[in-house]
């Protein structure tokens, strides 16, 4: 498996061949990193089969658990490739409907559930970032999801002044290297200080906020 952003490939080798895939002393995997310019991870067939029967396992209970169904359907969810409920919510029904043992009532079934799941899911963070503090003006700038509303109130990120008074890399810090570009995260911090000059009349930002942004 090769995860590109990471830089990180995983090798899978027989169980009996490990020693030799690693080296004496972790050698190959040292050079085959330094030549490939990745983090190698040697695993055996038993681990890699183990890890998949994990995966397995987690997703099944993910949709037993969102979509109140036993573990033969979230089973056969998985099986055919779904991964979360966002991606079930939004499918093709005519793909639920060519699973084995599924018809276009069970496939429609399945759909309004998981969006059921999403909405009630949406509004229980919309509560807890209510609770937070955070204001609407932050969410009217329509670039945070609910998740990322959230963070920026437990950093003490609540209002629109808050926002604004921050560095385009302090926004990417608070929420993460992959939220936003250094150059969106600028322009957010631009549009949060728009508010300054509407008047006409300069607001006087913090030093921190001057040329970062």
């Amino acid at each position: 498996m090769i995860d590109e952003e990471a830089g990180r490939v995983e090798v899978v080798v027989p169980d009996e061949q490990l020693s030799l895939a690693i080296g004496r002393r972790g050698q190959n995997v040292r050079l085959a990193s330094q030549l490939t310019r990745w983090d190698i991870d040697i695993l055996t067939e038993a681990e890699e089969s183990e890890r998949r029967q994990e995966e397995f396992r987690k997703r099944t209970q993910l949709f037993v658990d969102a979509l109140d169904v036993d573990d033969v359907i979230a089973g056969l969810l998985v099986t055919e490739g779904y991964h979360s409920i966002e991606e079930l919510a939004y499918t093709d029904p005519e793909e639920l409907n060519n699973i084995e043992g599924f018809d276009e009532s069970v496939a429609e079934e399945l759909m309004r559930r998981a969006e059921e799941h999403l909405s009630q899911r949406e509004q229980a963070l919309e509560e807890q970032r209510r609770a937070l503090g955070v204001e609407d003006a932050i969410v009217a700038l329509d670039v945070f999801t609910n998740p990322m509303l959230i963070t920026l109130g437990e950093k003490g990120v609540k209002t629109l002044d808050d926002l604004a008074d921050l560095a385009g890399d302090e926004l990417i810090e608070i929420l993460g290297a992959d939220s936003f570009s250094l150059e969106d995260a600028n322009a957010i911090i631009m549009s949060a200080r728009a508010h300054w000059f509407e008047d006409g009349t300069e607001a006087a930002p913090s030093d921190k906020a001057g040329d970062d942004a």
